[in-house]
């Protein structure tokens, strides 16, 4: 018998932006390539690896490698030190690791990259790979970012990106409205906003050498009344890539929710002694510094006046905002922790309603769970995905501040609203119903027939 060529499984590398809320929906999205016939390699800086590797079953076929960052242990891992580390430090190591792979006849099909990430693209590009982007978030605040270009040419933000006067802002048929002080990079001091601005426009400009674009959204997200619109809509004439819509596809049944910190499943326990739909969940997630000081001490003092019972993630930092002796003085009511499965507690019949920033994985999450929900919107792209969960989809109840009044009255509006009820049900249906399931497939296959089509010597024939 003549010798039989073995043909290695062909790779695709991820590369998520190294915070929790990129690195779970990549892992799902590198879950979905397993099927198929890939082999998928997710490359996160060290810190990240380490609290991932656990979370991934070596059978599940997803790889992990780990990339130097060139940041000292003890170095806070803050957007600016990120930025700083993806910009000088892990181009190199990235491009080692294609070079390696392909010097041991591995044959790297594609690349996956956050745009947030966007540093990677160029590596791709020189390595000769396809390249396709990810967006981790609704296809609203992607199209508000590519609309940069016209936003700066009809004057409604600088060059610098400040908005030169409140005003509203149309980038979308039938968005929900929004004002230019809504903008995902007006966070901290003007020269910190300055800095991000730069970020996204520099993201912008590689995304554009992109041909296409995955993203974590659905093909109805902007359901909702059509709205009379009381300012120019945008043009958004920056090239856009192909864009496809994966939402929040299945994950592999042998890779975990990965959390970056540990899951205090009290929690669960405490949830079983509660009377159903009783309970207000509160995060305000894990990126963003949540409220500050003196707005967790007006919480706290609202929730102990109501007899509200509640869970609180709120971590070990921010816990110093609490008044003294809180934790325990609410003990029965209540229960402040650091980090909590979520998925599982909004899941519980126990939880009637959920305070969010709004970050887009929370979103999903209390659709999947059918829970509805009370905004406080933070930063970054909290407030678009505040304004289609209170205006379009109506699931929910946008709060300006944390006093008994405004609690009060938002908890009433969301749970008196039976309509609401009514269309978080079919809004569920929407993004995560079996229609959409078939729907999201069907993308991901139609992606990877793309790029099949740009790679010379395909070694293998896939379907999906």
């Amino acid at each position: 018998m003549g010798n039989i060529k073995c043909i290695k499984t062909p790779k695709i590398i991820l590369v998520p932006y190294p915070a929790q809320g990129h690195v779970t929906p990549m892992l799902k999205l590198a879950s979905a390539f397993v099927d198929p016939g890939f082999e998928p390699v997710m490359v996160t800086p060290e810190f990240i690896h380490r609290r991932i590797i656990s979370d991934i079953d070596p059978k599940s076929k997803i790889s992990c490698i780990s990339i130097e960052d060139g940041l000292e242990m003890d170095t806070p891992r803050d957007f600016f030190a990120l930025e700083k580390a993806m910009e000088t430090t892990m181009p190199f190591h990235l491009e080692d690791l294609v070079r390696k792979f392909n010097e041991h006849g591995d044959v790297v099909a594609c690349m996956v990259v956050d745009l947030l990430a966007s540093w990677a693209i160029e590596v791709g590009h020189r390595r000769g790979v396809p390249v396709a982007g990810f967006w981790p978030a609704m296809l609203a605040t992607y199209q508000l970012i590519s609309a940069i270009p016209d936003m700066v040419r009809t004057g409604l933000i600088s060059e610098t990106g400040s908005p030169q006067h409140p005003g509203p802002l149309y980038f979308l048929p039938n968005q929900p409205l929004l004002s230019t002080e809504d903008l995902p990079w007006l966070i901290g001091t003007p020269a910190s906003r300055n800095a991000r601005f730069k970020f996204w426009t520099r993201t912008l400009d590689r995304s554009r050498k992109l041909s296409w674009l995955l993203v974590s959204s659905f093909p109805k997200e902007c359901i909702g009344d059509d709205k009379p619109q009381n300012g120019a809509l945008l043009e958004n004439s920056a090239s856009q890539p192909l864009i496809f819509e994966v939402g929040t596809l299945s994950k592999h049944p042998l890779v975990k929710n990965p959390s970056f910190w540990e899951e205090d499943m009290s929690c669960l326990q405490w949830l079983d002694n509660q009377k159903p739909s009783s309970v207000l969940y509160i995060s305000f997630g894990s990126w963003v510094s949540p409220i500050g000081d003196g707005k967790v001490k007006k919480l706290a003092l609202t929730l102990e006046a109501m007899g509200q019972p509640f869970i609180w993630v709120l971590g070990p930092t921010w816990q110093g905002g609490l008044p003294v002796g809180y934790i325990e003085r609410v003990s029965e009511q209540g229960k402040v922790v650091s980090w909590a499965p979520q998925l599982k507690v909004l899941q519980h019949q126990a939880v009637m309603c959920y305070l969010t920033h709004c970050g887009w994985n929370s979103t999903m999450e209390a659709i999947q769970c059918q829970k509805c929900l009370l905004c406080y919107p933070v930063a970054g792209d909290q407030f678009v995905n505040c304004a289609y969960i209170t205006e379009n989809w109506r699931i929910g109840v946008k709060i300006n501040g944390f006093g008994e009044k405004e609690v009060e009255q938002g908890l009433r509006r969301v749970m008196e609203d039976r309509e609401m009820k009514d269309k978080l049900t079919r809004l569920h249906e929407i993004t995560l119903g079996e229609e959409a399931s078939i729907v999201m497939m069907s993308n991901l296959t139609a992606f990877v027939d793309e790029f099949k089509q740009q790679t010379v010597g395909y070694p293998v024939k896939l379907s999906m």
